[in-house]
This record gives structure tokens, sequence and C-alpha cells, in this order.
């Protein structure tokens, strides 16, 4: 139902503009258009921007991160790899702590941290060893997924909202329309060319905060998924490793 409504409502502002502006009642610049609206449009404007501001700090934010992430990961996969193959546990260890802002690198420097702290003893490494590093993996796989997802939930409610409040300054925008044929008993454009200001900017303004918003949201969920995937892996394999050296160690 909302679809509809604001389909159809999209659909008559380009024929509300081109009323508006050659009757020459208000000006297209946006400072015309502005002074033109009423003190509750000009607040739902505000808060647009307020949304429209904060969505796009996450945005960067998260692209910064995640491109960090991403460039570490492909150069700590291949030490870490090697430092392992060879069964240097300490240096995967100080490999992981060189690259921080990798989400493979937190995950694998807890599984190693503790199994490092039961492996040095001598005689078989028991299974309680293998377990609690793989809960280990566990753990810091949620709180690094909790790290990669900081903020989409916002980006999120700013792309399902935005509409809304737009709508909210349109519906605001037509009543005020009314209002002013009302007070000039007329209904020349002079009476409701305000009204239609406060429709034309807030609906165009909702759909400016909302759309990048939605894509945004989609594209950074599927590269937080992406990541989740590659943590999976790299857990399984560390864990296959644990194993490998277990059996190592009996025979």
């Amino acid at each position: 139902m909302f679809v509809a409504n604001l389909a159809s409502t999209v659909h008559h502002v380009p024929a509300l503009a081109a009323w508006v502006v050659q009757e020459g009642a208000v000006g297209w610049d946006l400072v015309s258009l502005l002074k033109a609206m009423g003190i509750l449009a000009k607040i739902v404007v505000i808060i647009l921007f307020i949304m429209s501001g904060w969505s796009i700090g996450v945005m960067i934010d998260r692209w910064m991160a995640f491109s960090a992430a991403r460039k570490q990961s492909r150069a700590f996969a291949p030490a870490v790899a090697g430092a392992l193959r060879d069964g240097k546990i300490d240096e995967a260890i100080k490999v992981a702590e060189r690259n921080k802002k990798s989400h493979l690198a937190k995950v694998v420097t807890a599984g190693l941290m503790e199994f490092k702290a039961h492996q040095d003893s001598p005689g078989e490494i028991p299974g309680e060893t293998i377990e609690a590093s793989k809960r280990a993996l566990e753990r810091t796989e949620a709180i690094v997924h909790a790290e990669l997802k900081r903020g989409l939930g916002g980006l999120a409610t700013i792309g399902s909202t935005a509409p809304f409040v737009g709508l909210f300054g349109t519906v605001v925008g037509i009543l005020n329309a009314f209002k002013g044929i009302s007070q000039e008993k007329a209904t020349g454009l002079a009476a409701v060319a305000g009204g239609i200001a406060e429709a034309l900017v807030t609906t165009a303004m909702g759909l400016l905060v909302a759309i990048p918003a939605v894509m945004m949201f989609n594209y950074l969920t599927g590269r937080v998924e992406a990541f989740d995937v590659e943590m999976d892996n790299s857990s399984s394999e560390l864990v296959d490793y644990f194993l490998k050296r277990r059996s190592l160690r009996r025979s």
C-alpha cells in the first residue's frame, strides 16, 4: 500500500514541479524552495539531513574497515600458512599481531594462543586442548562478526524509515496547501505554492536518503557474509592443523 502511494506521489512530482515553475510562484532553486517551506517541513528536512549524514558516515567507516581487513588478510594468509607449515606457532602469532585489522588474523590468533598455552607441555596433546581452541575460535568469530556489522543496523533503519519521514513532510505540504486555499479563499497558485514546495522537497529528500542507504546496506551485508565464510574456513583449517599436530605428538 505504501509503495503504491509513494509511486503515485513520485509520478505526479514532475507535473507539480513544472506547474510551479511555469507560473513563477516559487523559484526552482533550493534556497527559494526552503524559504517557501513552513517550520514543520523544515524540521523534516533537517531530520533527513541528519539521517543522510549518519548513513554516509557509516558507509565511509565500513568501507575503510572492510578495505583494510581485505588488504591485510591477503598479506596475512600466506605468511601464517608458511609459519604453521614449518611448525612455528610463535612466528604465526607474531604475523597475526602485525595484521590487527585483518578479520582472519583476529580469529586465528585466538585459536593459536589457546593451543599454544597447552601444547608446550610434554606428552600427548589432550582432546580438551583441541576443544578449548575450537571454542576460542568460535567466540572470536562471533566478536569479529559483531564488529564487522557495526553501524549496519542503523543504515538499515535509515533506509526503511527515510521514505516515511519524507512522506510525512509530503502530507504536511499538502495540508498547508489546503490551508492556503482556505485562508486565501481562492484556488490560485499563490495560495498553494508553499505547500507544493514542501511536498516536493520532502518527497525528494526522503528518496535521496533512503535509496543509497538501502543499496549500501545490501552491499555491505554481502561483504560481511563473505568475511564470515572466510573466517569459518580459516577456523576449520586451523582445527585440522591442531589435529595433525596431535597425531604427530602421538607418534
